[in-house]
Parts: C-alpha cells; structure tokens; sequence
C-alpha cells in the first residue's frame, strides 16, 4: 500500500553520508526520488547501486532546495509525497501512521510531524491540530490539491517553505501537525563542514535576500523595508566595526548581509552560491 500511495524527495547537495542514513530509513518499497544540487556522476551511480528503490536526478548545478524540490515533486505519479531533508531519519511507523492520517483527513495540503516542532499544542482529536505553518525539514503533500504549483523557484535558501504555508492558507488550505509521526531532525548542515566561513557567508546573505524577498511578496516594498530596516542598520554598523578591527571574516560575513537585502531590494535574482568546490 505504502508504495502505492507515497513517493519521497530528498533534495542534497554534498551530502552523501547524511542521506545515506536518511534512505536506510525508508521502507524499501516505497519509491525515493533524490535530487543531488550538482553534476556528480559518482555519487548517483553510488546511490543507485545500494538502494533499488531510489532515482537519483542530477541537477548539473546547484539549483537550491525550492527550484530542486519542484523537479522532484513534478516527477511524483502517487497521490502524496513526502518532502525531506537528508538529515532526518524517519520511525518505522512514521509513513503508516500518514497514510492512516489521511484515511481520516483527506482535505488536508500539507501535513507535518509535531514532534519537537512546537511545545504546548492540544492535540484533542486523532493526534492532530491544525496550524498556519509547520517547520520544512519533513512535509507531506497533497499532490492534487497544488496543480504543479509547489515552492516559489526565487527561494534559493530560507522562506521556501514559509511562502508555501502562507500561499496555502491564502487558498483556505488546510495544514495540520501530527503528533503520530516521528520523523528525527539533527539540525546539522547538509554539506561539509570545512568550509565554515563560506556556509556563514552563504547563509547570512540568503537570509536577507529571502526575508525581504518574502515580505515584499506579501507585504509591499514599503512595508518590507520597515521591517528589513534594523536588520539593515545592523549589517552596516557591524560590517564597518568589522573593517576597522581587521577582523575579516566577521566584516565578510556582514558585507554579505548587506549585499543580500540590497540585491533584493533592487528586484536581483537570488544568485549567492557557496565555493565548497
């Protein structure tokens, strides 16, 4: 039944040890789609061999998680998918207690484990409540409910899957957590870790790019920029103490912060990209 009725995506960039763990995991008869950020010829062959039940798509470039998550949820034949991060593992009664789920609750958008998420729920009813958000790491989707239209592609990093849940509720979606499912988050970096400034740099300047990006979708350039501004004063005060300590690597990642709200502020595409090469 499980196959029947559920395909997961993994979308990785570098990170074959944490989805390798992640695929031991999974049920074998239950279709995985991985989508590997990159053009690495070894690492699909690899993957492949050791696990019968797994796709793995090269994207040739890093693509990011929201433009390589839609390549592979438009791929999906069944009726839900399960959207996850390669450092996750997943209960062996997760994905069953899902589909039970949704025996249940069949109108639903997304689904997501409570677990660890959110502290101080009342799950009254079958282990569920619904809610305006859940966290991406792990979500399951309605695959008919989205007509192809899943994570916004601009997203390169951050925001995708608070843009998805905002655009959910816009369409008077329903989204739950469910308390059955147990799906383990370590949290860690999905790529190596030796390069630690370049991740910082990365991730500071998606996170301005997508906070102001995400808010000027919703909000207006106007709005956004009162709420982006003291994150801006900030980036500029601590980039300019920065230079003139010397201390390069904290005035680096500032500067990207400031690159980050300003790209997005003049309507640049998110086009950062990491050098872990």
């Amino acid at each position: 039944m499980e196959s029947r009725e559920l395909t997961v995506i993994i979308v990785t960039f570098k990170s074959e040890t944490r989805v390798i763990n992640c695929l031991k995991s999974i049920s074998k008869n239950i279709s995985v789609i991985v989508v590997e950020n990159s053009n690495d010829k070894k690492f699909k062959s690899r993957i492949e061999e050791n696990f019968n039940n797994v796709n793995c798509i090269l994207t040739g470039e890093n693509k990011g998680y929201a433009a390589a998550n839609n390549i592979g949820l438009k791929l999906v034949k069944t009726k839900y998918a399960l959207v996850l991060n390669p450092d996750t593992i997943l209960n062996s009664q997760a994905i069953q207690n899902f589909l039970n789920t949704v025996n249940k609750v069949q109108d639903f958008w997304l689904i997501g484990p409570a677990v660890n998420q959110m502290v101080n729920l009342d799950f009254k009813k079958d282990n569920l409540i619904e809610v305006n958000n859940i966290k991406g790491f792990a979500i399951f989707f309605n695959i008919s409910k989205f007509n192809q239209n899943f994570f916004d592609e601009n997203f390169f990093l951050y925001f995708e899957e608070i843009d998805l849940c905002k655009r959910v509720k816009n369409n008077n979606g329903k989204i739950y957590l469910d308390n059955s499912i147990i799906i383990s988050h370590d949290g860690a970096n999905s790529v190596h870790n030796n390069k630690i400034i370049e991740l910082e740099k990365n991730r500071n300047w998606h996170w301005m790019w997508s906070t102001f990006y995400y808010h000027k979708k919703h909000k207006g350039f106007f709005l956004s920029l009162l709420i982006i501004f003291p994150k801006l004063l900030s980036a500029l005060i601590k980039s300019l103490f920065y230079l003139l300590i010397l201390n390069k690597n904290k005035r680096d990642i500032y500067f990207c912060r400031l690159s980050g709200i300003f790209n997005s502020m003049i309507g640049k595409k998110s086009w950062y990209r990491p050098a872990l090469d």
